[in-house]
């Protein structure tokens, strides 16, 4: 279960305004392993989790609503395709990424819009063998609006900056904790 440290109804308005950004640039990440119900569903379960959720209901609704595939293509290491299962935690592994995309970037904004310059990296689930990289990055600044125009750019697994670290890193960003008194004056 990841932890969202500044996860509250403000974030949470910030995370659909970014969603609403995606969807009138029609840039919103849509996983090849979503089926065409999946496809259908996907952005009302996503509105759902970011209003009153958390990836674990994201990923369940997934599940409920059978929005993935079952099977997948996959290259073979000389050539050629092959057909995998899907694995079985897919839907955890997207409701957590994409949750924690929209997250960060609310974040970045919250930050942006309170006069702070940056966010800091912070492992928001444990994991059992955290990657060198990643645990490189906890405890990190970066420029919150580096980061904001990054996420909002590199859409998908993979951003400029790193973060969030790939699949299943665990780790978010937040707003410096030296901060909190500023934020909970302007709730």
């Amino acid at each position: 279960m990841m932890k969202f440290k500044n996860l509250d109804e403000k974030t949470r308005l910030l995370m659909m305004k970014e969603l609403e950004i995606d969807i009138k640039n029609n840039s919103l990440y849509l996983s090849s392993r979503l089926n065409e119900d999946g496809l259908g569903e996907y952005v009302g379960i996503l509105k759902k989790a970011i209003t009153e959720g958390s990836p674990d209901l994201f990923a369940d609704e997934l599940r409920q609503h059978q929005c993935l595939k079952t099977h997948e293509r996959r290259r073979k290491p000389k050539g050629g395709f092959t057909i995998v299962k899907v694995p079985i935690n897919a839907a955890d592994t997207l409701a957590e990424g994409e949750f924690n995309r929209f997250y960060i970037r609310a974040s970045c904004r919250r930050a942006i819009d309170d006069g702070i310059d940056y966010v800091v990296v912070y492992r928001a689930k444990e994991v059992r063998d955290p990657r060198p990289e990643s645990e490189r990055l906890i405890g990190k600044n970066i420029s919150a609006r580096a980061l904001l125009d990054d996420l909002r750019t590199h859409i998908g697994v993979d951003t400029a900056l790193g973060l969030p670290a790939g699949p299943n890193s665990g780790l978010s960003a937040m707003i410096p904790s030296n901060n909190a008194a500023r934020l909970s004056d302007r709730k």
